[in-house]
């Protein structure tokens, strides 16, 4: 035997509203969760239920001294519901008249693309342009390297490192002088720390 199947909340949802339509009363929480359990739905259930009806404008409370009371007329659902009806259908006819204005500018893109002799041979005169520019691009890119402005930067960075390279061997020599008049008794052990570092006898300034 098959297990009794339960209330879907939209059932749960009408079977809570019955209550109210058929008795047009106010209620506190606790006298819906005892009325609750008549009609299908479980006390414990009776609050969350409640709630949605109230977020949907189809339940509504107010606070009377420390008390909360719900009520709900079927005339203030019924006015809800054709509001929310209203707005459906006018959402659905913005969306008609936006699809036909879509499909109204689909058909206009196609005029003048038409399959055609003339067409044809301008998607061909098209293709073969792009592919000589391309050609011309990458025939370009095989002369970079003889591009004057990049030549003149060379020459411009060729200049500067000639400079500092001449700079520094003007340090070395500066602090050979200065370790050989203030230390001459480490001369030869100068001359071996020279040389570790590639520092030869042919060292000597670039022209």
């Amino acid at each position: 035997m098959s297990k009794k199947r339960g209330l879907s909340l939209e059932d749960k949802r009408e079977q809570l509203l019955q209550i109210f339509y058929e008795s047009q009363d106010f209620y506190l929480l606790r006298e819906l969760e005892k009325l609750g359990p008549r009609k299908g739905v479980i006390s414990q259930a009776v609050k969350d239920v409640l709630q949605s009806l109230v977020d949907d404008d189809l339940v509504f409370k107010d606070k009377i001294g420390t008390s909360v009371y719900f009520w709900s007329l079927p005339s203030r659902a019924g006015h809800q519901l054709r509001q929310v009806r209203a707005k459906l259908e006018a959402d659905l006819s913005a969306t008609k008249s936006h699809r036909l204005e879509l499909e109204k500018m689909k058909e206009s893109s196609k005029k003048g693309r038409e399959n055609s002799d003339e067409r044809e041979a301008a998607i061909a005169e098209l293709n073969e342009m792009e592919q000589e520019h391309k050609a011309l691009k990458d025939e370009l890119e095989q002369y970079a390297d003889n591009d004057p402005a990049l030549c003149e930067n060379m020459k411009n960075a060729t200049e500067i490192a000639h400079q500092a390279v001449n700079r520094w061997t003007d340090n070395v020599f500066s602090l050979q002088n200065w370790c050989s008049n203030n230390f001459p008794e480490a001369k030869e052990r100068l001359q071996s720390v020279y040389k570790e570092v590639g520092i030869n006898d042919d060292f000597d300034y670039l022209d």
